[in-house]
């Protein structure tokens, strides 16, 4: 798991929680928290989500967000370790002798590439399968950002919706003082939510999300060169030249992923 994702959002509601008790007390704190506020902001927020995307792509809501805060870290330079082994067994013993060593692969698109030089696909063949499916894969993960980045956008909307709300509630009730504690509340207290819910939450992870298929798309392109150079029957020595380059001077001996 991703601790920094969790971690910086409990950080951070935490220091907002503080800083109202310091201000104002348990008391205080309490009053930050308004049951209709919630529902118009964060209520109204999925609302438009559903309004914008298919229904399936909603129910996928949870597996993104899952992806957000699952470790995903894969080392460039075992990947390059293993390409440079294949090569040396494959020059000794064929293509045939890797087929053992691709079943314990953990990495599906390095297995499936590895397997298709087994099977005896040429290289015209590999390249546009494995980049079709780099390509969708890029499009799948964009879906899956947006997703978070309009949250992002609808969430201090449905603020300001809420403020709007509340403020009517406000003006309707100046004869009755009760309901205009009431309606401030709602009133700025959607806009407080719909705040921190887009800058603390939502594009963050969307940002995070961005990040890591960035990280994603960059393993699967050392892949596909590696598959390139295996299948092309070159040296062991300049193909862990050649992934290398991949990588920035200070990644290629510890693994470290560029940044």
């Amino acid at each position: 798991m991703d601790i920094a994702t969790i971690a910086g959002i409990a950080i951070g509601l935490g220091l907002c929680a503080l800083g109202i008790i310091i201000s104002a007390g348990i008391g205080g704190f309490v009053s930050f928290i308004n049951l209709p506020s919630i529902l118009i902001t964060y209520g109204g927020t999925f609302a438009s989500l559903m309004v914008n995307y298919p229904l399936n792509r909603v129910v996928n809501f949870l597996k993104v967000f899952n992806k957000a805060i699952k470790e995903t870290y894969e080392d460039p330079q075992e990947i390059v370790n293993t390409f440079t082994d294949f090569s040396k067994r494959a020059r000794t013993e064929g293509f045939l002798a890797l087929e053992r060593d691709v079943r314990d692969l953990k990495n599906d698109f390095l297995r499936r590439g590895v397997q298709l030089i087994i099977d005896g696909a040429d290289a015209e063949f590999i390249r546009n399968l494995m980049e079709t499916e780099l390509t969708f894969i890029r499009e799948r993960h964009k879906i899956g950002q947006e997703m978070f980045f309009s949250l992002g956008t609808y969430n201090p909307a449905w603020g300001i919706t809420g403020t709007v709300i509340g403020l009517i509630l406000m003006l309707r009730q100046l004869e009755d003082p009760r309901m205009i504690g009431i309606g401030m509340a709602v009133a700025l207290l959607t806009t407080f939510y719909g705040l921190v819910g887009a800058y603390l939450i939502w594009n963050p992870i969307g940002g995070k999300l961005r990040r890591k298929s960035e990280e994603e798309i960059f393993i699967k392109e050392v892949i596909i060169r590696g598959v390139m150079l295996l299948q092309a029957g070159t040296a062991p020595s300049l193909i862990e030249s050649n992934l290398k380059a991949y990588m920035e001077p200070k990644t290629r001996q510890i693994g470290i992923p560029p940044r």
